[in-house]
């Protein structure tokens, strides 16, 4: 359920949809236009996707000359010869409000209709409140998300950093991730399972920035896995076998090797019995594997629907979706266990969030030796870069969050059903500087406040004014094409690409999967880190101090200001804090 803010800020998406409604001659309200329909949804417009009509232009190189262009191919099958009828120009161009980008004129060229934005007009729009609007997503949403973990679960002892494998330490960060994303977006979120509070995989994931609840090391979840048992003893899909029968979980297939593998492959007399594969047939459960058949109930299964039931205690509404961030090699047991759950009566909808494996060629790390290593290296590169300075407190602060940040952009980066591949050799080093992830972008956040203080020192010795209101600047001094790019690529669109992770879960029909889309945030900061360090290296923000120079400086002072709100906005997804000087 959407609650649809108020106020209307830039919209990349709802310009989109404005300029192909202009171009096809209908208004976004007419019969058919979109009525009732969500953001993620695709409309048609004479047969094409709205969301091709129009290309919104990102390269530098092209947004010299035009911001969106709708080709030639898109405009011949609206128009004879491609030629787009003065009226339905003029209805493009006179856009205005409920999100759309102001325009500045337009033209048809021989690569299609392009359009220029009213650059001066934009940057006054977003930068005149602060920017707020478009630090948070575009919609707000409702619901319960439970977040399930199953590398942290005991299976039977419980995880430590020595036995975590570097595939299970991503499943976590994919989850922490998802958790952040889906609070933002206004989801009540919750974690699964517990951890005894002072184990070291608490201490451990702490480190990464990893928040996960805990509970008192005599904490015991007995009574309640009792309960679980006893509701999957009076299960609808219990089955009784008869004496002598073995026990399968699919027809000999992969899963019930796995299964025999797990219970020693032995008779079990009197054991409990599920019918996997009715559970999905007969409640129409999509996305399953086919060759789930008949498990025997484990003690380490029943801890982990305990747990599940532990999450959703509290849940006040009438159903939640509980997300299973778990690896490939793990899918097909994640699977046994969502089916296992819902034969007890739970009703919750269930989907899964798969990671792709972690390989290290020439090598074999668990997820200690992994931050380890990275720390080590971490440590080299600032004492090669720095000196003698590298030491105390602050500088083992820097040091541990710059390897947090290392270390989740290396397993974040990459989208999460796809294999990620680390170069783990001792002698490889890692850089404080160069655009190669979680470093890069700590390092030029920081550039950002360093920026910053040299302007309030500057302010403390009279040099140069305070930063004023935005009604008091002429924004058209801001002509730059780095300032235009950071505004357009980033600024504005921010917002909805914190609207993706919501808008995965509202899809349906796609089974059991479901793409979050883990690897956005991580992309976004590094591609603008990489344009900000051009910006930065080419322009000198802070000049000369002399009347007729304030107002440019000003002008980029407050989108820098914007930028700085932007980068904290989405390290706190990672659960990163901004570093402050390097």
């Amino acid at each position: 359920m959407e609650k649809i803010e108020e106020s209307s800020p830039l919209r990349i998406t709802p310009t989109v949809q404005a300029l192909s409604f202009a171009l096809r001659g209908k208004r976004p309200n007419a019969p058919g236009a979109n009525s009732g329909r969500g953001q993620g949804d695709v409309d048609k417009i004479g047969g094409e996707p709205a969301d091709k009509l129009w290309f919104k232009e990102s390269s530098a190189k092209n947004l010299r000359n035009r911001d969106f262009l709708s080709p030639t191919t898109m405009l011949n099958t609206l128009y004879a010869d491609g030629q787009v009828p003065p009226t339905v120009m003029s209805k493009v161009l006179s856009l205005r409000g409920g999100g759309v980008l102001p325009l500045a004129g337009g033209e048809v060229m021989g690569e299609g209709l392009r359009l220029r934005v009213d650059r001066a007009a934009s940057f006054r729009a977003v930068l005149a409140g602060g920017a707020n609007e478009y630090m948070k997503p575009s919609v707000q949403r409702q619901g319960r998300v439970v977040i399930n973990c199953p590398a942290l679960h005991p299976k039977p002892n419980a995880p430590s950093p020595a036995t975590l494998t570097l595939g299970q330490l991503r499943t976590v960060l994919v989850a922490d991730h998802t958790g952040a994303l889906l609070r933002r977006q206004g989801f009540s979120v919750s974690y699964c399972p517990v951890l005894p509070e002072g184990s070291d995989i608490v201490a451990f994931l702490r480190t990464l920035g990893v928040d996960w609840p805990t509970v008192p090391a005599s904490w015991s979840g007995a009574e309640r896995e009792e309960k679980v048992q006893e509701a999957l003893a009076g299960s609808p899909y219990r089955e009784e076998d008869e004496p002598g029968q073995r026990s399968s979980s699919g027809g000999g297939g992969r899963g019930s090797q796995m299964e025999e593998e797990e219970e020693g492959g032995g008779e079990k007399d009197g054991a409990l019995r599920i019918n996997l594969k009715r559970v999905f047939q007969e409640e129409g459960l999509a996305g399953y594997d086919p060759s789930l058949g008949t498990c025997t109930v484990q003690r380490d299964s029943v801890s982990h629907l305990a747990q599940l039931d532990h999450a959703t205690a509290d849940c006040t509404e009438t159903m939640a979706t509980a997300l299973h961030v778990t690896s490939c090699q793990d899918e097909f047991r994640q699977q046994q266990i969502a089916m296992l759950w819902r034969a007890a009566g739970a009703t919750h909808a269930q989907r899964h969030v798969v990671c792709g494996p972690v390989k290290t060629p020439g090598t074999n790390l668990t997820a200690a030796q992994y931050l380890q290593l990275r720390r080590g290296q971490m440590k080299d590169a600032s004492e090669m870069k720095y000196g003698d300075q590298v030491e105390g407190q602050t500088w083992d602060d820097i040091i541990r969050v710059m390897t947090s940040a290392t270390i989740r952009f290396e397993l974040l980066s990459t989208v999460h059903t796809s294999p990620v591949t680390l170069d783990v050799q001792r002698e490889g080093g890692v850089s404080t500087k160069g655009p190669r992830g979680g470093a890069f972008v700590m390092y030029n956040c920081a550039r950002l406040h360093t920026l910053f203080d040299s302007y309030e020192r500057g302010v403390e010795k009279g040099l140069y004014p305070e930063i004023p209101e935005a009604s008091q600047l002429d924004f058209s001094a801001l002509k730059e094409e780095g300032e235009w790019v950071l505004l357009f690529n980033y600024l504005i669109p921010f917002s909805e690409l914190l609207d993706q992770s919501g808008q995965s879960l509202d899809c349906e029909g796609g089974g059991a999967r479901v793409n979050i889309k883990t690897e956005q945030v991580c992309k976004f900061l590094v591609s603008l880190s990489k344009d900000f360090s051009s910006y930065y290296n080419r322009v000198h923000v802070l000049g000369e101090p002399l009347p007729h120079l304030f107002n440019q400086m000003l002008c980029r002072l407050r989108m820098l200001r914007a930028l700085t709100d932007l980068y904290h906005s989405a390290l706190e997804t990672l659960h990163l804090p901004p570093i402050r000087q390097l």
